[in-house]
């Protein structure tokens, strides 16, 4: 089954002379491989909808020397591209704010500085933040007041006022910050350091470093589970996954996957964790009760980004060079569909697990509502209290970033 592209919409690139940089024989292989090649990257995030309204899938892609880039957006009810955003640069990372208004999208290029915002009522770019050269992780904190912001070619965070959509606080926190994810009540962050092989945990009332765990080889990807008891750490070069207790910031599993693990993603239930593996064409399943992988699944060339719909019911994968999207079905773990999107869609920049619900408390305690971030028409039903919902992972989010409605959103790459 064949995804079919509806429209698209042309949007800026650059290209970076291969003289003049260290190339690697893997495409997207680290840091190294992503600036250098500057030709596109793909996002997914999961941006779901209440009462049945389907998520839609966000994935940007920047083209390459002979095409520019789109951001393909997927109706994950029918897995069809159905509308484009324009963007600039080399996007990766993604994320919602928590009233679904708005889009944060890390420009990663190696010349870019730049986190753009999306407005999703109109599924336009309205703002750029300036912040450090080659943006990656991107994370929202539950309340969406904070967007927190790995600078990847230096030793900081960056963090923007959502309000304001401007830089208020630098957090130093080490080398080679990549992956960034918030825990459910957002009191803490966690980066990890590819280059130093250890995962920094932040104190988000004091924006201090508060611990340093040590974790496996190039450590990229990070997510949390849903109940924030567990975090989820992708090492690259070790081809496993270390898990760590939040209640004492030690390893307590180490999950071996597939070769070149790239991104990873736990499912709204936190009962699995989804982690693409680039050099197999695969992606491992990890049963979080047991740390086990319980499942290998073979997806497009070369996956570098995964996301799972707020119902648990898909997970979308990037493949950077099949220039399409796999969608596996979690209740057999076959691919079921196949969209094709732009030119090499790379994974998910950042890491946007958590479902992300604003509540009005003004309204009627017998209706909520739910607002599909393409028509920007309401759902009704009879639930209790009304909520809005909006577009974008995660990327890939995937890759991650990107997909959804707006409720659910991921991380995804950093």
């Amino acid at each position: 089954m064949k995804g079919k592209i509806m429209s698209t919409i042309p949007i800026a690139t650059f290209s970076i002379p291969l003289s003049s940089v260290t190339m690697s024989n893997k495409a997207h292989r680290g840091y190294t491989a992503i600036k250098s090649l500057g030709i596109m990257a793909l996002a997914i995030l999961i941006l779901a909808g209440v009462a049945g309204a389907a998520p839609f899938a966000y994935v940007t892609s920047e083209g390459n020397d002979t095409s520019n880039g789109t951001v393909s957006v997927i109706d994950t009810a029918t897995d069809n591209v159905i509308a484009t955003i324009p963007m600039a640069g080399c996007s990766w990372g993604i994320v919602a704010t928590s009233d679904d208004t708005k889009l944060y999208v890390a420009d990663s290029g190696l010349l870019s500085a730049n986190v753009s915002v999306i407005d999703t009522a109109t599924n336009t770019v309205n703002a750029t933040v300036n912040v450090g050269v080659c943006p990656w992780g991107i994370t929202v904190n539950p309340a969406g007041t904070r967007v927190y912001v790995t600078i990847h070619n230096s030793t900081d965070i960056s963090v923007i006022d959502t309000a304001t959509n401007s830089v208020i606080d630098t957090l130093s926190v080490g080398t080679d910050p990549c992956g960034v994810a918030v825990n459910p009540d957002g009191t803490k962050i966690y980066v990890t350091h590819g280059s130093s092989n250890n995962v920094s945990v932040i104190d988000t009332a004091t924006n201090n470093v508060i611990d340093t765990v040590n974790v496996g080889i190039s450590p990229w990807d990070v997510a949390v589970n849903p109940d924030g008891t567990k975090v989820y750490v992708l090492n690259e070069r070790s081809n496993n996954v270390s898990v760590i207790d939040t209640a004492t910031n030690n390893v307590i599993a180490t999950v071996n996957v597939g070769n070149y693990p790239y991104s990873i993603s736990v499912n709204p239930a936190g009962t699995k964790a989804y982690v693409v593996n680039q050099d197999d064409n695969t992606v491992s399943v990890i049963d979080t009760a047991t740390n086990n992988a319980i499942a290998t699944v073979p997806v497009g060339v070369k996956p570098v980004g995964v996301e799972v719909t707020p119902d648990g019911r898909k997970a979308y994968v990037t493949n950077y060079d099949s220039n399409n999207v796999s969608v596996i079905d979690t209740a057999t773990n076959t691919v079921t569909a196949t969209v094709n999107v732009g030119n090499g869609p790379c994974g998910i920049a950042g890491h946007f697990i958590d479902s992300v619900t604003k509540s009005d408390s003004t309204m009627e305690s017998n209706s909520t509502t739910s607002l599909n971030p393409i028509t920007q028409t309401e759902n009704q039903t009879n639930t209790g209290t009304k909520e809005k919902s909006s577009p974008f992972m995660s990327p890939i989010w995937v890759l991650a970033v990107v997909l959804g409605t707006v409720k659910y959103v991921r991380k995804t790459k950093p």
